[in-house]
């Protein structure tokens, strides 16, 4: 059984690294198409970062879930459980280090709780509207089909 939760562990290894793989191929895109509408250095830069973040915050939330799974594996010491909650502790300050600096407020003074795949998704669907030429304002909120406001 310890051979499954350990390729298990880094199968959820594999997909955080492929996150922030992926996230950075599509923030460059959305950058990249940013400047080719002619909206700036400062919005494509904005866009890049704000991307790129999210990626790298969804990448490591799925890190963090890989190091719990592989406490079922480990053999209960006291050195492995200390280096296991320091490595989640980093990526967890990490994590709201980069969610901070995207959202520029405190993630327990947020209305709505954000993931780092919906701040991706969020960003694919203002790139989408802004090459339609509807693109909300900046910093305006869109409304989801179940009703609720995002940012």
């Amino acid at each position: 059984m310890e051979e499954v939760f350990t390729a298990v562990a880094v199968a959820f290894e594999a997909v955080g690294a492929l996150a922030m793989i992926v996230g950075f191929a599509i923030a460059v895109v959305l950058g990249v198409r940013s400047l080719s509408r002619g909206e700036g250095g400062a919005a494509a830069f904005t866009t890049l970062r704000t991307t790129l973040g999210a990626a790298i915050l969804l990448g490591l939330e799925v890190l963090v879930a890989a190091d719990l799974i592989r406490t079922i594996t480990s053999k209960p010491s006291l050195e492995d459980a200390a280096i296991l909650g320091l490595i989640v502790l980093i990526r967890t300050l990490l994590s709201m280090s980069i969610q901070i600096e995207i959202e520029g407020t405190l993630p327990w003074r947020r209305a709505l709780t954000r993931s780092g795949g919906q701040m991706i998704g969020d960003a694919v669907v203002r790139d989408r509207a802004a090459a339609a030429g509807t693109a909300p304002a900046a910093g305006a909120r869109a409304v989801d089909p179940e009703g609720v406001e995002r940012p």
